[in-house]
Parts: structure tokens; C-alpha cells; sequence
């Protein structure tokens, strides 16, 4: 029978063909004999642990995409509404509650994988479109017989090609990554690579006035955050009262300052000049001008690097690996800000390839996701252990957890501690339509 949309319809019982049945405990125990799962000492600041020094599994997720048979039992979507503690507004853009989409992929084995697809603000989509979009995956995933999880993936990424599906595409790639995950009691942060199964993450002041801004602050300082990205969007001197109640609350706080494309090239250089002026320095002044302005990017770069010692984030102009290129290609910044959401697993992976032939540091970062996908997020920002700044702290900001499981938070701190797969599931027969 052919699975329809929200409830499951069974295919074939078939998991895995008979060399990859005859091998699967020799996969599980190339992964677990790997290394041993541990806590470390956070690096530094907003970034993913220490090291651990072990021996590197042979098997990553490459080599297990190209002989893991997938058959797929069912395939369903459904709303992922959640509250939030009080309306956030970044830049122009209010959110009062996140209208997300959830997707749960269970294989013929039992394994079941859950993957997220949020809203997102460069995608004009309604959760009613996305919905629909995951309606067409569910019923291609039911119909298919079984086959490998790379051309399954390579399949998938055909129905939802470029920027405009990525997230579409990132939610299916969760899903059954964590169901083949879990097929071969493996966590994903070892999958991704083992460095680490912690991390550490900064947390989001949204634009608001300097009052609350301090408030927020003073909240964030006492739960252990060292780290804060202040959101810009007010007229220059209300920006500037913001981010001296923020050093009034935190002295020693750090802080990653977002323009979401705010400002002109002139504005930019303003900020920076004000913020020198009294004494206010941030670590990182991210998409200063609008995602068209290459050539204003690469101008405030070369000034904020030179003059301040300040690093430029690229965020909003990445909108596929061809942005990444140009960026790398033409020197315009030095820290790239990439998303599960915007690129996906395996379009993060290729970037992360990029960053290390060409120098270009990486920050991580989400949109209003629950810890489904912040999970996911985690587990692949510890498990390669290569970026250097970390901000998957959206959860924070929730009336609610609809998510059961998971990671461990203590603060800004996550640490990986479950068996396999991501480790978050929801409870699917309560979540609304």
C-alpha cells in the first residue's frame, strides 16, 4: 500500500541486502570500538569541546550511505507548533510562534528517525506549503523499494533541488540518517566524525530596548553564557545603548553583533567607529549590508580586520556553495555562518571541506528550531569539531519542549550522552493538525 500523509502504510519488510545483513554487527562495532564516548573541558568561549584523543573510526557517513540498504516502512509530517516565551523580533520581523513541520521516517526493522523543518525567513512558504511538500516526500519514501541511503538521499535531493527546498531537503536528511543511525545503535556525533560529544553555544539578544536587553543579559550571565549575538535593527545610537546595558550587565561577556543586512556601507563603518569609540568591541560584526553588496562586504571587512581587528560573518549572501566559492575566492570575509536549515547535512560537509582548503573559519548557527533539530545541529558541529563559534541556542527562547530525550543542557553547555542516533524523539500522537 502506498503511505499517505500522517499515518503509516507498510511496504516491503525488507531492511538490508543479504552483504549488508551478513555485515551490520561488524558496522556497529567499527563505530563503538572507535571510541569511547566522554565529557571534555570546553575549548574556549562559543565553541565545540576539546578534543578527545582516540582512534578514528575507518566507516564515516560517506562509506556507510554507499552500502546501508534502506527500506522504508513509513513515512509521515506533521505540524510542529510551538509557543514562545514572549514575541521575538529580529530586525523588521516579529515571530509569535513557531509553526515548524515535523517528519518521522520508520524503517522495516522498527528504527524510527525524526527530522525538522522550520520556518525560515528567505523562503516565503507557509507551514500549509511545506506540508504539502512533505506530503509528496512521505508518499516517494513508501512507494520505493529498498536501496541504498546515498541514492535514497541523491533521490530526494532531485524532488527538492537549491536554496529555495533546502530546508525541505535537510528535514528528510535528518530523519533517516537518525533512523539509520539507530539501526546500527550508533550516535550521530560519532557518525559526523567523533572530535567531541559537547559543546558549548552562545545565546541571542533579539532587537529590543536597552531595559530588556540588560534584563536578558543578566538571565543569560547567570545560566553560564560567556558568548551573546545582539541583534542590530534600531537607529544606531538605541543599537548603541543596547550593547552598553549588555556590558553594564556581562563586563566580561563577549559578543557576536548581527546586522541582518541593516546597513549601508557607510552605517556600517559607523557602527564600528562608534562601538570603538566607547569602548565596545565585538568579536564578530556579522552581514553588515544587505546579501547583494559583495562589494560593500568585503569593503567593511577590510576595515573592521585592518583598523579594529574584528572579523565579518557572511550569512545572509550564502545562499548555496557557489556563494561559499565567491566568498572564499575573493577573500570578502572571514567567518562563514551556516545553517542545517540553509544547507543541509551533506551541503555542510562540502563547506566544511571548503573551509579547510581555504582558511575560512565556521560558525554555526539556527533559526527558531526546536532541540529536534538544534540536536542534529549539535551532534554534527561536535562530532567535526571545526567550527569555531557556535550559536544553536533557539530553544531557550520556547514556552515549551515538545522534544523527549536528547542532549543534556546545563547553561550554554550540550552534552551527547544517548546511545544512538540523535536521541530526541517526539510524541507524535499529540502533536496538533
Amino acid at each position: 500500500m502506498m503511505a499517505s500523509f500522517g499515518f503509516s502504510c507498510p511496504t516491503s519488510t525488507l531492511l538490508f541486502s543479504p552483504s549488508v545483513v551478513t555485515h551490520r554487527k561488524a558496522l556497529q562495532s567499527r563505530f563503538i570500538a572507535s571510541s569511547s564516548a566522554s565529557s571534555s573541558e570546553l575549548m574556549s568561549k562559543s565553541s565545540v569541546s576539546e578534543t578527545i584523543e582516540r582512534p578514528r573510526t575507518s566507516l564515516r557517513l560517506k562509506n556507510l550511505t554507499e552500502i546501508f540498504w534502506v527500506d522504508v516502512h513509513s513515512a509521515e509530517g506533521r505540524p510542529l507548533n510551538v509557543g514562545l516565551q514572549e514575541p521575538v523580533t529580529i530586525g523588521c520581523s516579529t515571530l509569535e510562534q513557531v509553526e515548524n513541520v515535523a517528519v518521522r521516517v520508520e524503517l522495516s526493522n522498527g528504527c524510527v528517525g525524526w527530522g525538522e523543518i522550520p520556518e525560515v525567513p528567505w523562503v516565503n512558504w507557509s507551514q500549509t506549503t511545506v506540508l504539502e511538500k512533505v506530503r509528496e516526500a512521505c508518499e516517494f519514501l513508501s512507494r520505493r523499494p529498498p536501496v541504498t541511503l546515498n541514492l535514497l538521499l541523491h533521490q530526494i535531493s532531485e524532488m527538492f533541488p537549491g536554496s529555495q527546498f533546502a530546508s525541505v531537503r535537510a528535514g528528510f536528511e535528518m530523519a533517516l540518517i537518525d533512523a539509520v543511525a539507530n539501526s546500527i545503535d550508533v550516535p550521530l556525533w560519532r557518525l559526523f566524525g567523533g572530535v567531541s560529544n559537547s559543546l558549548s553555544t552562545a545565546a541571542t539578544i533579539p532587537t529590543t530596548s536597552s531595559a530588556k536587553a540588560f534584563d536578558l543579559d543578566a538571565k543569560y550571565c547567570k545560566l553560564g553564557f560567556t558568548t551573546l549575538e545582539i541583534k542590530l535593527g534600531r537607529s544606531l545610537n538605541a543599537d548603541i545603548e543596547v550593547l552598553q546595558a549588555v556590558r553594564a550587565a556581562h563586563p566580561h561577556c563577549l559578543f557576536i553583533l548581527d546586522a541582518n543586512e541593516s546597513c549601508t556601507l557607510k552605517e556600517a563603518i559607523e557602527v564600528l567607529d562608534k562601538l570603538n569609540e566607547k569602548g565596545v568591541t565585538p568579536i564578530l560584526f556579522e552581514q553588515p549590508v544587505h546579501r547583494d553588496d559583495w562589494r560593500g562586504l568585503g569593503d567593511v571587512s577590510n576595515v573592521a580586520r585592518h583598523k579594529y581587528g574584528i572579523s565579518v560573518v557572511a550569512d545572509e549572501c550564502c545562499r548555496d556553495l557557489t556563494d561559499i566559492q565567491k566568498l572564499t575566492e575573493e577573500n570578502l570575509v572571514d567567518v562563514v555562518n551556516i545553517k542545517l536549515s540553509k544547507f543541509g547535512i551533506f551541503g555542510i560537509l562540502e563547506i566544511v571541506e571548503m573551509g579547510k582548503k581555504s582558511g575560512l573559519e565556521l560558525m554555526i548557527d539556527s533559526v527558531a528550531e526546536t532541540r529536534l533539530a538544534t540536536g542534529v545541529a549539535g551532534h554534527l558541529a561536535a562530532g567535526l569539531g571545526c567550527f569555531k563559534y557556535v550559536n544553536i541556542s533557539a530553544p531557550i527562547l520556547f514556552s515549551e519542549d515538545p522534544v523527549v530525550g536528547g542532549y543534556e543542557v546545563s547553561g550554554s553547555n550540550y552534552k551527547f550522552v544517548n546511545r544512538r542516533g540523535q536521541g530526541g524523539f517526539l510524541k507524535w500522537n499529540f502533536l496538533s493538525w
